[in-house]
């Protein structure tokens, strides 16, 4: 499937070939730019919300809100994710799009307890949606540190938010992509106090390679 960086419409815009979605070659040498404006944007979401995220009551969780954030940062997360799941760079932008979607529809606040499974989530269906070759549900669970039980219940409530919305116009994406270019692109990076994994189980995050190799596979 021919990703939207490549359409003809956009592709005379060069912002796609500066945050690496454009790829020049077989494979990327080091993680694309995309990754750490990305990173950048949701840590400064994070911050702008803190106070917010004080004032709001325990009614306002939503599923993918964990008992406590993961140790891992958001930057390592995503560079743990493009690098295991073999997924096009433009995936990630899509999936700040969906996540845009979601808070906005269901009007809660980017925080260090959500952020992560927002981000394995939204990642996991861009890549069902948009790229020929995907993993399945189990082998996302892995890589994003979370059950497969609980990544199908994100995925379905992901799913229902949206309305099952998923397709990105190409103005749309062109848009999202000079937002995310204009982040810091040292990297935006907030240490949170942080001693538990998220999930309940508090089980440790897989940091080892996954057993699978890429490959097509169905949603499950």
């Amino acid at each position: 499937m021919e990703s939207l960086a490549t359409d003809p419409g956009f592709i005379d815009s060069d912002v796609y070939l500066r945050l690496g979605l454009i790829i020049e070659g077989k494979r990327l040498k080091k993680p694309p730019t995309v990754l750490s404006r990305l990173s950048s944007s949701l840590e400064r979401s994070l911050l702008l919300n803190h106070d917010n995220i004080l004032l709001q009551s325990p009614d306002s969780a939503t599923l993918f809100d964990g008992r406590s954030p993961p140790e891992i940062s958001i930057s390592h997360y995503l560079d743990r994710i493009f690098k295991y799941s073999c997924c096009s760079p433009s995936c990630f932008v899509i999936a700040h799009i969906y996540i845009d979607h979601f808070l906005h529809k269901t009007r809660a606040h980017l925080k260090p307890l959500n952020v992560h499974r927002l981000i394995i989530t939204s990642v996991m269906l861009a890549a069902k949606v948009f790229d020929d070759r995907y993993f399945n549900n189990a082998y996302y669970a892995r890589v994003g540190g979370v059950s497969t039980r609980e990544l199908n219940r994100l995925e379905m409530e992901l799913l229902f938010t949206l309305d099952f919305k998923l397709q990105v116009d190409p103005q749309t994406f062109h848009t999202h992509c000079c937002q995310l270019e204009k982040q810091n692109s040292d990297g935006f990076q907030i240490e949170w106090p942080i001693k538990d994994a998220c999930r309940a189980n508090k089980e440790t995050w897989q940091k080892r390679t996954p057993d699978s190799v890429c490959s097509q596979t169905t949603a499950r």
